[in-house]
This record gives structure tokens, sequence and C-alpha cells, in this order.
């Protein structure tokens, strides 16, 4: 059994263990979950200690219409294991708060500024993963090559120029079928006009709160048009890890003030709410 675990208090009677299992596969792998109905409680077992700390994050948030209570009986700490990296995959545990926290918002739930500050915080205070940078840093670097040539990266070339940047990442994908080939949701951000942005949130711990709503809505509009695309519906990630749950389809945007775009849902205003 795995010791990276948290409890989970204030269920609301309407939770259902795979609600729990939803909303937590977000902060990465769950290995198992032990729910009591009865006490409304339940313990989250991860797979990697920075998942169980990303968990904690959303302590005092809001599930069914519930106060979620999220404790833990010792400290978590992030575990960074090198700059290696699968290819065309990271882990979600391994990624910034900040981006875990876009991925909810783009998933049609609504976070509280607080909670949103709190990923900020965790990503100042820990730094981003040297696997996920040396994750981003790879994937830029050589769709940069294929497409521009040597010592070029995609983020780079597209934000030369901002009249003719547009025009260039539809240029560059023309010619290289880049999206077409690429293995996920930041292979396709970098070689968008505003590249060298998603670059930036990733990579640097200098954020703000806006800038999680900003980068929710680009995830959002990413699956909107992948799905679009798409003969048949079918469950997605995110398209920034395999850990993720699917985007709700009817999501397009998330306002840069954190209101719920699917007003009228039930949905709560401090962390996600699973329907």
């Amino acid at each position: 059994m795995s010791a990276y675990t948290i409890h989970v208090s204030g269920i609301s009677d309407a939770t259902t263990e795979q609600h729990l299992t939803d909303f937590f596969t977000f902060c990465g792998k769950i290995t198992s979950v032990e729910y009591d109905r009865e006490k409304h409680t339940a313990t989250i077992h991860f797979e990697k200690p920075s998942a169980a700390k990303t968990a904690l994050m959303l302590n005092g948030g809001t599930l069914d219409g519930a106060h979620l209570s999220i404790t833990s009986e010792q400290e978590h700490h992030d575990k960074d294991d090198g700059a290696g990296h699968h290819e065309g995959h990271i882990d979600q545990a391994d990624k910034p708060r900040a981006g875990i926290a876009a991925e909810y918002l783009a998933r049609g739930y609504t976070l509280s500024d607080q909670v949103l500050q709190r990923a900020i915080e965790l990503d100042k205070q820990h730094g981003i993963s040297n696997r996920f940078l040396s994750y981003i840093q790879s994937l830029d670097t050589t769709l940069g090559q294929k497409a521009l040539g040597p010592e070029k990266t995609i983020s780079g070339k597209v934000q030369e120029t901002l009249a003719s940047a547009t025009q260039q990442a539809k240029a560059v994908d023309e010619q290289k079928g880049i999206t077409k080939t690429a293995s996920d949701y930041y292979a396709r951000a970098l070689s968008s006009p505003f590249g060298q942005k998603v670059k930036a949130f990733y990579t640097s711990t200098s954020k703000q709160v806006l800038d999680i709503h900003e980068e929710a809505r680009r995830i959002a509009e990413a699956h909107k048009q992948s799905s679009s695309g798409a003969n048949a519906p079918t469950a997605q990630s995110t398209g920034v890890g395999s850990a993720a749950p699917p985007i709700d389809p009817n999501v397009q945007s998330v306002s840069s003030t954190g209101a719920d775009p699917t007003t009228g849902s039930g949905k709560t205003t401090e962390a996600p709410t699973v329907i």
C-alpha cells in the first residue's frame, strides 16, 4: 500500500467513489481509494508524494456542494527523478501545480483564486521539476530542428514578429504536419502563435492567477478544435497528461474572473465539482 496518502472528510452524500477518483486523478496516479460513505470520509493513496502534495493544495475546497477537509499524517516532499522522460509523455505528478490548476479549469470546474494562489506558491517554493523542464525544452527543440533547422525552436520562431506569427505557425504546421503527429497538447501549443507564452507559463515560477485562467482557455480551445475534427466523440485526455480525466466537450472557455462557464450546472466556487 502506498505511503503517499491523504485523508478526506466532510464528503457530500451525493459523492460517489468515482467522483472522488475523478477529482483527485488530476493530482496524479491513484493506487487505491478507501471510501466510507457512512462516515463521509475517504483515504486516497497516490503513487507519488508529489501527487499527495498537490491534493493537499485543494484543502478547503468543495465537491458536490460539501466543503472538503484534506489532510495527511505526514509531510509529502516533491521527488524529482531527474531529467529523463518517456517520449511523448509526462507524468501528471511531475507537472507544475499551476498547470494542473489550469487543467481543472479547462475541464469546466471552478477553482477559487485562493486555491490558484496556493498552486502558484507551491511552484515558487519548490520550483518546476527537472523532468518536466527537460521534457518541454526537448520537445520545443526537437520540433524546431525538424521544422526550421539547427538551433531553432518552435516557440521562438512563431514569436519573431507578432504580425506574422499566425502565418508562420500555420506554414510550419502545413509543411511539417506538426499538429498531426504531435503526441500531446504541449507540442501543439508550442507551435502556435503564443508558443513563447505557453513555454514561459510551464517553465517559470513567476505567475499570476490570471495566467492560470489564460492557460485554461488555451487548453479548452485546443480540445474543442481537436473534438470538432473528430468523426465521432471519444474519451480524450486533456492532452496535457495521460492521467488527467477528459475535458468536458461542452466547455468552450473559462472566464478570467473565475466564473463558471456552465452557469446553472450546480458547480461550486472553491474546487472542482464532479457531476
